[in-house]
């Protein structure tokens, strides 16, 4: 069996997800990796799933950071303008 003939895991639907279902997805995933006795063709499924799945929780992770990041320059610049006065 060549490598093109490996099936590959779906991802569309993974970035209509919210960080709650990608994260217990992933868990999911994690652990039926960790228990083995899948075939290596599904398990190569799982495993191309739980990166898109990692891949969206870093995206919400990384958005959540740059809105917390930006609240915390305007309170900043709030403070520091308030201080000038």
């Amino acid at each position: 069996m060549s490598e093109s003939q490996f099936s590959t895991a779906r991802t569309d639907d993974i970035d209509q997800m919210s960080y709650e279902q990608a994260r217990d997805e992933l868990a999911e995933v994690v652990t039926k990796l960790e228990t083995g006795g899948a075939p290596l063709e599904e398990s190569l499924a799982l495993w191309q799933r739980g990166e898109a799945l990692a891949d969206r929780c870093e995206r919400w992770l990384d958005g959540a950071s740059a809105r917390l990041q930006e609240v915390r320059q305007s309170l900043d610049r709030a403070d520091s303008a308030d201080t000038a006065d």
